[in-house]
């Protein structure tokens, strides 16, 4: 899992480096693809979840933008100055995946979102650092969320991080709030071996979402931005180990 990882850190890093204004959000997804695939890498995204050409996710990653939070479809959009856009990327190598995520700033970034951008990545390394056998995954969602409510920020609750090994999705659902209800059942007490894609995605307004007609596309309802940043973590028996931090 480490070797898939340090592949999709080098596709990410690689997209980070190319990203500026006037450039398509196509043309970011090719660069992300060649990257992993002259790597080895199999995408995990691409005709998600039938895998039959033409039915399910078109990109080869997910690239969103502004107040787009997740599973944004990469085409003719061009990026512009001021542009916060969030990258997702998942691969397959030797029978094993990695799946992480950034948000890229694009020029001249307002200092709002910029901060929004600065407290999910916190919120990820709270997560990073509070991680070791025996802990409650609530306890650390709990931290999570309360980081970034005492920044004027909402937490996704749509969508969550999940268990991830030979497949991109496996148990359990890793959500980065407290949850309530009947979502209190999959809390889960985290065991050495244990390998989670933790992804915090954080709103500057309010937390609703609405799915747009492609099918796809997350956006915030009150429009304002939001980032996404993501890792896949092992659980060891001391600790936490990133598996897609380029190591």
């Amino acid at each position: 899992m480490r070797a898939a990882g340090k592949v999709v850190y080098r596709a990410l890093m690689r997209a980070t480096e190319l990203a500026r204004p006037g450039m398509t959000t196509g043309e970011l997804d090719q660069i992300v693809f060649e990257t992993y695939t002259k790597a080895g890498g199999h995408g995990l995204f691409r005709w998600y979840p039938t895998y039959e050409p033409g039915r399910g996710f078109p990109g080869n990653t997910c690239i969103s933008i502004n107040d787009e939070v997740v599973h944004g479809i990469p085409g003719d959009r061009k990026l512009q100055d001021g542009d916060i856009v969030s990258v997702d990327c998942g691969i397959r190598l030797g029978g094993y995946c990695g799946d992480s995520a950034t948000t890229i700033l694009i020029g001249n970034v307002p200092e709002p979102a910029r901060k929004l951008c600065q407290v999910t990545q916190e919120t990820l390394a709270i997560a990073v650092r509070e991680i070791r056998p025996g802990r409650k995954w609530s306890d650390i969602a709990r931290l999570m969320q309360a980081h970034v409510e005492k920044n004027g920020f909402a937490c996704v609750e749509n969508f969550v991080g999940h268990g991830i090994g030979k497949d991109m999705h496996e148990a359990p659902k890793v959500p980065n709030f407290v949850a309530t209800g009947a979502a209190r059942r999959d809390d889960f007490y985290l065991q050495p071996g244990m390998t989670l894609a933790v992804e915090p995605m954080v709103i500057a307004g309010n937390k609703e979402t609405v799915l747009l007609t492609d099918g796809w596309t997350v956006v915030t309802m009150d429009h304002t931005p939001a980032a996404h940043y993501e890792h896949t973590i092992a659980v060891t028996a001391t600790g936490s180990d990133v598996l897609t931090d380029g190591r």
